[in-house]
């Protein structure tokens, strides 16, 4: 990230550049012009020195900040350069003084849109609910119920009552089973003290199981040793059970309903490119028998192109996170949009191959960016439902 700092900002000072050339149209007031390159130059320099020093909590601050100032202007300028276009063939005469004040006034409600997801995004949970038909689903988890969490960066949280509401919502469904997929922590066990008397409320008659997610391994920061790293790892693993979740590490288990059962199966993350790959699919389901139900818990959706459809025993339904949905983007009308999407194959909701479904939960909580922009907080609940061939 820091090395692609320099390329951020420089792409941001040329937006602004093209951005401004609709400001000059409409005002040409000195103190206008002074606010708005000494505002856009100060916070330049503080990202750069925020990412030089090494400070991360104020270069998550400051991020947000640019992204109030770069996205606006850049939707704007879309409307520039369409001006531009016919300027062109009409002899490039000076902007249209309405055609500036219009990429204003769209700048402005996307920095409206923008300001309301820093602040009050980060906890504007949504419910979404999904219906899975199955042929083979056991006779009595027909109905069955599972609340999926993910994502949740404790180490991001501060506003307890924004936590605990989230929280409500999820006891709030009566699910028979939660499943969390990930991703406890930013990097280390300590940041989930404060929240482990709020997340041990959860309640599911079914149980509440997890896995561990890429960030949970404490990768991504400086350890004075291995055995240090390693003995985070082991506290978070204990935090899981304080919590009263089942941590399932390359393993499976069975769920009981009355005489039947599902195979619950959880690995380590595995993740495309870069990303360790600890998860092993093969040593998860060496006790599952062929013939059963298969619920997989796997942190990142990579997993699932990657491994996961190729493995000799089909898997009925994964669970993923991940993501995040790149906590931007927009979803309208049935339609979903984020750049996430461009690294990503499957980054938000429900996916189908074959019979096969991956869901991929869009997080409980935040990292990076101290909110969420169009891609809102989530808590996915999941209906099983055995297909009737009446």
């Amino acid at each position: 990230m820091k090395n692609r700092i320099p390329a951020i900002i420089l792409f941001w000072l040329i937006i602004d550049i093209y951005f401004f050339s609709a400001v000059a149209t409409l005002t040409i007031n000195t103190s206008v012009y002074l606010a708005y390159w000494i505002f856009d130059l100060l916070l330049a320099g503080t990202i750069l020195y925020s990412a030089i020093a090494g400070k991360t909590k104020l270069i998550s601050g400051v991020m947000a900040l640019m992204l109030l100032s770069l996205v606006p202007k850049l939707v704007g300028s879309i409307v520039l350069v369409l001006e531009d276009i016919t300027r062109v063939f009409r002899g490039f005469p000076p902007r249209n003084y309405g055609v500036s004040e219009f990429t204003l006034v769209v700048a402005i409600v996307l920095f409206g849109l923008l300001l309301f997801g820093i602040t009050r995004g980060r906890h504007y949970y949504k419910i979404r609910r999904e219906t899975l038909y199955f042929d083979d689903l056991p006779e009595t988890f027909d109905g069955f119920t599972i609340t999926q969490l993910s994502d949740i960066h404790s180490g991001s949280f501060s506003d307890k009552q924004g936590v605990q509401k989230g929280l409500d919502l999820v006891n709030a469904q009566n699910s028979d089973m939660i499943l969390f997929t990930g991703d406890l922590v930013n990097n280390q066990a300590t940041e989930m003290d404060p929240w482990i008397p709020a997340f041990a409320q959860l309640e599911a008659p079914y149980g509440k199981y997890s896995v561990l997610g890429n960030h949970d391994y404490g990768d991504y920061m400086s350890w004075e040793s291995k055995e240090a790293q390693l003995a985070n790892l082991n506290r978070l693993k204990q935090v899981h059970q304080e919590i009263g979740f089942r941590l399932l590490l390359n393993e499976s288990m069975p769920i009981q309903k009355n005489d039947q059962s599902v195979a619950l199966i959880g690995v380590e993350n595995w993740g495309k490119g870069g990303f360790h790959k600890y998860g092993d699919l093969k040593k998860a389901t060496v006790d599952v028998p062929d013939d059963a139900f298969k619920i997989l818990m796997s942190h990142d959706p990579s997993h699932w192109d990657a491994v996961t459809l190729g493995h000799h025993q089909p898997i009925h339904l994964t669970l993923s996170g991940h993501t995040h949905g790149m906590q931007f983007g927009f979803e309208i009308f049935g339609f979903k949009w984020s750049p996430i999407k461009y690294v990503y194959k499957q980054w938000a909701g429900l996916y189908q191959k074959s019979g096969l479904y991956l869901y991929v939960n869009r997080g409980f909580g935040f990292l990076g960016l101290k909110g969420r922009v169009g891609i809102w907080p989530e808590i996915a609940v999941l209906t099983l439902k055995r297909r009737s061939f009446v």
